[in-house]
């Protein structure tokens, strides 16, 4: 298994970064899908159509890592027709995500896109950094998390504003979960046994989805 950076809880942070690590835990983690927001257009599987971001450039790097807290699927996405996946960072447990290096500005532009926003428009960023949370409104992904910093730079997400327990738990789709954990797999510090247990484990797909199904979506 590969060694994953270690993330620096250490915060707060006195200065305004000009790249992040956008840290994706859900279908983001497939560099496939992540181009469809930063490029613009319609992944494979999806049914929307995505603007891109002003600057359509590919992550600088791309690297696994894990975040303490606990992934669920809850809501129902009409892009896949099934549970969106969120964070609650303050569950204890782990969450496999991959970091993506970004502009500032293509993750205000990520983010913009996930809530359903037209990309443009900067986000202010000094709540996040200095607080480590920041909620901008009460949308599915209008929560932004700092996990710490890597290599220097803050390891930033978004999420919803509500917690694991406070929602419904919903099964992913097939097409979600295949990006998802091809994408966790593909970042190349968790074999398929690994991945497969672990979405198989959380809320929302934990009586639906075996870890055989997982990886048989996989082969």
């Amino acid at each position: 298994m590969k060694a994953l950076p270690s993330i620096d809880p250490t915060l707060p942070l006195d200065w305004y970064p000009e790249r992040v690590w956008y840290t994706a835990y859900g279908s983001n983690t497939h560099l496939d899908r992540l181009a469809a927001y930063l490029r613009g257009g319609c992944p494979p599987g999806g049914a929307r159509e995505y603007p891109g971001c002003r600057d359509p450039a590919l992550p600088a790097r791309s690297v696994p890592v894990e975040m303490t807290g606990a992934l669920y699927f809850a809501t129902r996405s009409p892009v896949w027709d099934g549970g969106r996946a969120f964070y609650d960072p303050d569950v204890n447990g782990r969450v496999l995500a991959r970091a993506h290096l970004v502009t500032t500005g293509q993750f205000a532009d990520i983010a913009a896109q996930e809530m359903y926003r037209s990309p443009g428009a900067d986000l202010d960023l000094a709540d996040v950094l200095s607080r480590g949370r920041a909620v901008l409104g009460e949308g599915r992904y209008e929560t932004l998390v700092c996990a710490g910093q890597l290599d220097g730079l803050p390891v930033l997400t978004f999420t919803a504003p509500w917690g694991m327990h406070d929602v419904p738990w919903v099964p992913p789709s097939a097409a979600y979960l295949r990006f998802l954990a091809a994408g966790l797999l593909s970042a190349g510090a968790w074999d398929l046994d690994a991945v497969a247990s672990y979405v198989a484990a959380c809320p929302g797909a934990s009586d639906h989805w075996s870890p055989r199904d997982i990886a048989a979506l996989l082969d």
